[in-house]
Parts: structure tokens; sequence; C-alpha cells
């Protein structure tokens, strides 16, 4: 007889799935580097060339995470045109109180309330933890939910806050951002290199663009599609944990059924890191070149396995 998956073991594999992609980051990176140099080098300039390079890299992009972790909330929120609520707005009550029951089922503090004013279903979480984490949720999403459907989503986005998903992607953003820069400093260097006596350029010219090239194909290629990857595995892993916290997957799964139906907020379909934050990807339904490249998974598939669990 099969085994039926319980919530524990959805959570479990999640987690585990997100932990070998995010691993990944830094040793396709590392690899990439060195190839691409040792294609135009020895072996032991390769290897000095990509510590030169991996480790400033990696200082660099710790010093730009705290800048995106001191300011990045807001400036979602600020995206969003969301604007706070509280627990004496009368307008709003009832979604306060939701949101503070379901915080202390998940045993979180209870987060900062927005109110996004689009009549389109879609939530997200943001913060630098659990004790500075704000829910936005969308005048449609509350308007147009059922009170357990309400409560399956604000589970789901208290999920992403208890597991740390804010400052997991926070962390991919600003690796991106960096590295980005980096390649376009190089490039430069690249360029500018200076000539031999016969007027060619030098050796030092070559790796440079062979660094170049290893940082174009890790931005371009390798990043976006593990990047989605864990998007898509924190979704899930997201579904798990909310379910586990109402005790009533069903209700998400119903809540996520009519989402899909009209997720479109105006003012973030366009920005492509807040796409990722949200429950549903805020352009709407689209059919994807590649399911590689999706931030969400397959609706379905999330339906499928709330209700399939034990």
């Amino acid at each position: 007889m099969k085994k039926v998956k319980t919530v524990y073991d959805h959570i479990r594999q999640n987690n585990i799935k997100t932990v070998i992609l995010v691993a990944m980051f830094p040793i396709i990176f590392i690899a990439l580097v060195f190839l691409f140099v040792w294609m135009v080098s020895p072996i032991d300039n390769a290897i000095n060339t990509t510590a030169a390079v991996a480790i400033p890299t990696f200082i660099v992009c710790f010093v730009w995470l705290l800048v995106s972790w001191a300011f990045g909330d807001s400036m979602m929120l600020h995206m969003a045109r969301a604007h706070q609520i509280y627990d004496s707005d009368p307008g709003y009550r009832e979604v306060f109180r939701s949101v503070e029951n379901v915080a202390i089922a998940a045993g979180l503090p209870t987060p900062r309330v927005y109110i996004i004013n689009d009549d389109a279903m879609n939530a997200f979480a943001t913060g630098r933890g659990p004790r500075d984490a704000s829910v936005a949720l969308t005048r449609g999403i509350i308007n147009r939910l059922t009170r357990p459907e309400l409560e399956g989503v604000i589970a789901h986005e208290m999920a992403h806050i208890g597991n740390r998903d804010i400052r997991l992607d926070m962390l991919l953003i600003t690796g991106v951002g960096v590295t980005v820069f980096i390649a376009d400093a190089i490039l430069r260097g690249a360029l500018y290199a200076p000539r031999d006596d016969n007027n060619e350029k030098s050796n030092g010219a070559a790796v440079l663009l062979m660094v170049w090239l290893a940082f174009m194909v890790f931005n371009w290629i390798i990043t976006p599609i593990l990047r989605m990857a864990i998007s898509r595995n924190r979704e899930f892993a997201a579904d798990a944990t909310g379910a586990q916290i109402t005790r009533n997957p069903r209700a998400l799964a119903s809540a996520l059924r009519k989402i899909s139906t009209d997720s479109h907020v105006k003012c973030i379909s366009d920005v492509k890191s807040m796409s990722a934050a949200c429950i549903e990807s805020p352009a709407g339904p689209r059919e994807f070149a590649s399911s590689l490249f999706a931030t969400h998974p397959k609706t379905s598939v999330r339906i499928e396995r709330l209700e399939s669990m034990g």
C-alpha cells in the first residue's frame, strides 16, 4: 500500500531541495569562472584568477545584502502602494483579527498588516524577520474569499515569514544585482586593457573576457533557473506549512483556485523581484516558454498536493 505523504513529509522534502539548490549557486559560479579562464590560461593561473574573482564578489554581495536588508521591505510596500491598517480600523477589524489568530497558531509575532487598493486577488509578505514582518493583502482578496480561505492565504504568508523565505529571496536578488554590476566592470577592464609592443591586447585581457563570459552565463542562464526553482520549491513549502498552521489544506486549495483566475495586480505586475514574493504571479495567468523560468508551480499541482495531504 502506497504511503500517504503528510504535511511534515512535504515540508521536509522541500527544505532539503532548497538547501541543495542554494548550495549550487557558489559551486556553479566558481566552476564556471575556473573553466572559462582555463580555456585561455594555465591551470595554476586559472585557480588564482578564480580565487581573486570569487572572494571579492562574495564580500561585495555581503555588503550589498546589508543595504538591501535595511530598506528592502519598505521598498516593496512602496512599490505595491500599500497602506497599513490597525485593529482599530472598523472596515478591516476582522482582517486584522484573522492575521492575529493565524500568527498565534503559527507561534509567530503578529506582523504589520497592509492593504493594496486593487480588486485583483493577491498577497505577499516582507520584512527582515518574524519580529519585523509585514503581510500585504489586496482589497480583492479580502472581499472575494471566505474567511477560511483568507486565513489559508494568511497562513501561507506567515509560513514564508516563519521559514525565512523573505531573507532567502533578498539574498538571491542581491547576489544577482552585484554579479551583474561586477560583470560590467570586468568587461570595461578587458576593453581598456593595456596593449603590448605590437599594439595587441595582452593575455590579461583574454582572461578578463573569459571571466566576463563566465559571469554572463551565470547571470542570465544559471541564476534564473536556480532562483526560479527555489521560488517554486518555497511556494510548495509555504503551502504545506500554511496547511499545517490552519489544519485546513482544502481551504487554501480553494483559495488558490479562485486567486488563479484573477491575480493581476497592475502596480507590481512588471516588477520581477515582486513576482516571486506573491502567492500567485501578479502578472496574471500566462503560458511560460518553459516551466524552468516560472516563479510559481502550476496552480493545479499546488491544489493537488494540498488536497492529498493527510
